[in-house]
C-alpha cells in the first residue's frame, strides 16, 4: 500500500469527507478536486485542476485502493469512494489519526489531537499517544525521532513516504522583522530551551576537544557570541580561559546568568563586536551555531565582524548547520515563534574566512547525532588572525 504525495492526498481528502459530510458522500470529480485544494488542514497547499485529480484517482482505482460509483440519484454522476477502510479495521479514534496524517504530514501528538476533533474527539494528548502506540503495532504509523527545538516526537503515517517539515527548502525572509523575532522567540523559550541544552556538552566528545583547544591556545581573553543559555562559556571558563559571553536575547542572558552566577554575560550584537577592554584584541571570539539565522548574503560581512576585534594570533571558531537551503519554525520547545535557520554551504563558509583576512584554516565536518534527534550536519571552522602561528 505504498502510496505517493498525490495519492495521499486523495486518499485522505476520501476518508475525511466520509465523516465530516457524509451527506455529500461519495465525493464527484469536483468535490473531490475542492477537498485535495483546500487552503485549510491541508500541508502542503496544492492547486489542483480536475484532469490531475482524476488521473491520481484512476491510479488509485487501478489498485484497488479507491472505488468508483454512480451517484444513486439525481443526474448519473460518477463518484469515488475510499476502500482503506474495507482492506484494513481501522476504529474511529486511529481513522482520524491517520486523515490527519495523510493530509498534513509528520506531527506531535498535540496538534494531532487538536487537529482531529471534527472527526474524533480525544479527551487528552495521553489517549491520543495510546492510540499511535496501537497503531504502531499494526504497522501503521512510526514515531521519528524528536528534532532540536521540539518537546515532542512527531509520528508519521507509513502508507508511504512522507516529506518532514525540517526538509531544507527556499524561504523568503523578512529581515526587517527577524531580529525582534529572534529575540521574541528565544525570549519565550529561553527557560525550556535551556533544560534541553545546558548540559548537551556531556555527549559530545568532539565538541568537548574543540573547546579545550581554544582555551589551551587562546592568548587573551575569550568571547562567544550568541552564547544563548551560556553552557559553552561556562564550558570555557571551567578550563581556565578568560571567558565571557554576550546575546541578541534579553532573556537569554538572564538564564545563562542565573544557571552560571560566576559568569560574565552581557545583551549584545555579534554584528558590533567590539575589542575587549584593557586588551589589544579577543584571544578568541567563538560563534557557536549563532550565524544560523543570516542569510548567505549576510554570512560575509558577520564573518568580517568577528574577525576585525581578533588579537594578533587570535582565532576565530564557527559551529554550523551545513548543507544548504532554509528551514522555517513555528515552534520552538512548546513555544510559537517565527524563526528561519539557514544552513550555509561549506565552501561559502571557507569563502567567508578567507576573505576575513584570516589564515591557517581548519575545518571539521560530522554527521548528525541522530540519538540527540540531529538531523543536519555540522561544520566547525578554526582560523587565525593576521600574525597567527605559521
Amino acid at each position: 500500500m505504498e502510496l505517493d504525495h498525490e495519492e495521499q492526498r486523495v486518499r485522505g481528502a476520501l476518508l475525511e469527507k466520509q465523516v465530516t459530510v457524509p451527506a455529500s458522500y461519495p465525493l464527484t470529480l469536483n468535490s473531490l478536486r475542492l477537498a485535495c485544494n483546500q487552503t485549510s488542514s491541508r500541508d502542503p497547499v496544492v492547486d489542483w485542476d480536475e484532469p490531475t485529480v482524476e488521473a491520481i484517482a484512476r491510479r488509485l482505482r487501478e489498485r484497488e485502493l479507491v472505488r468508483v460509483v454512480w451517484a444513486d440519484k439525481g443526474p448519473r454522476t460518477l463518484k469515488y469512494h475510499q476502500r482503506l477502510t474495507e482492506e484494513i479495521e481501522l476504529p474511529e479514534d486511529q481513522r482520524a489519526l491517520l486523515t490527519v496524517l495523510l493530509l498534513r504530514g509528520p506531527q506531535a501528538p498535540g496538534e494531532l489531537k487538536t487537529r482531529t476533533e471534527r472527526m474524533y474527539a480525544f479527551a487528552d494528548r495521553a489517549v491520543v499517544e495510546a492510540v499511535l502506540a496501537r497503531m504502531a503495532g499494526r504497522g501503521l504509523v512510526a514515531e521519528l525521532t524528536r528534532r532540536p527545538g521540539e518537546r515532542d516526537a512527531r509520528w508519521t503515517h507509513l502508507l508511504g513516504a512522507a516529506d518532514l517539515p525540517d526538509t531544507p527548502q527556499p524561504v523568503d525572509v523578512d529581515l526587517s522583522h527577524r531580529d525582534d523575532d529572534v529575540r521574541d522567540g528565544y525570549g519565550a523559550a529561553a527557560a525550556d530551551y535551556a533544560d534541553a541544552l545546558v548540559d548537551e556538552l556531556d555527549v559530545q566528545p568532539f565538541e568537548r576537544w574543540l573547546l579545550r583547544e581554544t582555551a589551551a591556545q587562546a592568548a587573551g581573553p575569550v568571547v562567544e557570541v550568541g552564547c544563548g543559555p551560556g553552557h559553552v562559556t561556562a564550558y570555557l571558563a571551567s578550563l581556565g580561559a578568560d571567558a565571557s559571553g554576550v546575546d541578541l536575547s534579553p532573556a537569554m542572558v538572564e538564564e545563562a546568568q542565573r544557571r552560571f552566577p560566576d559568569g560574565r554575560y552581557a545583551v549584545g550584537d555579534l554584528r558590533q563586536l567590539m575589542r575587549p577592554a584593557g586588551a589589544s584584541g579577543w584571544g578568541a571570539v567563538l560563534a557557536w551555531y549563532s550565524l544560523i539565522h543570516l542569510t548567505p548574503d549576510e554570512l560575509q560581512e558577520a564573518v568580517s565582524a568577528l574577525a576585525r576585534p581578533l588579537a594578533p594570533s587570535g582565532r576565530l571558531v564557527l559551529a554550523l548547520h551545513t548543507g544548504g537551503g532554509a528551514v522555517s519554525r513555528e515552534e520552538l520547545f512548546g513555544h510559537p515563534v517565527r524563526l528561519t535557520f539557514f544552513l550555509h554551504e561549506r565552501s561559502a563558509v571557507l569563502d567567508a574566512v578567507r576573505r576575513a583576512g584570516l589564515t591557517e584554516i581548519a575545518w571539521y565536518h560530522r554527521g548528525p547525532m541522530a540519538g540527540r534527534g540531529e538531523t543536519t550536519e555540522r561544520l566547525y571552522v578554526v582560523a587565525c588572525s593576521a600574525g597567527g602561528p605559521s
